[in-house]
């Protein structure tokens, strides 16, 4: 091939991106799995790029994909595809011992010493029930007075809550948060407040038994949360380990909008 031709053929390909993975058809396509693991709202290890892959959508065999597909048309509403999904939970101090340290508050002054284990926990989830009673949530980040966070780098400060009101902590809304009900999502994709229909996730059992409707409401938000991505609160380790053996992190999960299956949540 001349010069000439060579550069006329990269000029072309450019203009039709030559299925480079952009446009619907890669983000139609499956996402990489991962080992099952707890993520936290906007702090844990980011996510494995998109894979393209000659397999179905959301990696799954065509009679899950049949159901899914059955499920979104039975729900109505808006599909907005797959989204990655991962898991957040709710650490209480009372299952850590150790060395303590303690956890301060956005004036930088101590609110309690807990175990060190309990709050290398604490500063990456961003919430967590304290020995003595109440909850901790996240207040904000570089603080000055504050240790450094192993896994993230960030010193993070915290506000005490009364166990009432916030007994899960509480959102990015300034409200409390409620396990298998709240999600965290990127907020210029999916706006706060947004109810959210998650087939795989209906029908479910959830720790007290009774099976999930599949219905979430978007009241949180992360840096680490970025795009199409979706992170569910499950409140407990016990539970997203549980969650995570029948809907694995990282496998893709179905996002439906304006479902009414899911009006009861709709503030």
């Amino acid at each position: 091939m001349s010069r000439s031709s060579a550069r006329a053929a990269v000029g072309a390909c450019l203009l039709v991106s030559c299925g480079w993975g952009t446009g619907k058809s890669f983000m139609e396509e499956p996402l990489t799995p991962e080992p099952p693991r707890s993520n936290v709202p906007g702090e844990g290890s980011p996510p494995p790029p998109l894979a393209r892959a000659p397999s179905r959508t959301l990696g799954k065999p065509k009679t899950a994909e049949d159901d899914v597909a059955a499920r979104v048309a039975a729900a109505g509403g808006q599909s907005l595809g797959p989204f990655r999904n991962t898991y957040y939970d709710f650490p209480r101090e009372s299952d850590f011992t150790g060395p303590t340290v303690p956890v301060m508050n956005a004036s930088c002054k101590p609110i309690v010493d807990v175990p060190r284990p309990f709050f290398e926990t604490l500063c990456v989830q961003g919430s967590g029930s304290l020995k003595r009673g109440g909850t901790v949530s996240f207040a904000k980040r570089d603080c000055a007075c504050a240790e450094a966070c192993p896994r993230t780098g960030q010193k993070i400060c915290f506000d005490a809550l009364d166990a009432e009101r916030f007994p899960w902590g509480r959102g990015a809304t300034g409200k409390a948060i409620a396990p298998w009900r709240s999600v965290a999502a990127d907020t210029t994709v999916l706006p706060m407040g947004a109810v959210l229909y998650v087939p795989e996730l209906d029908g479910v059992p959830r720790d007290e038994g009774k099976p999930h409707d599949g219905c979430f409401r978007v009241e949180d938000r992360g840096s680490r949360v970025s795009g199409k991505h979706v992170d569910f609160f499950t409140g407990s380790p016990t539970e997203t380990a549980r969650v995570n053996g029948i809907v694995p992190s990282n496998e893709g999960v179905t996002v439906v909008v304006h479902s009414p299956k899911c009006a009861h949540l709709a503030q």
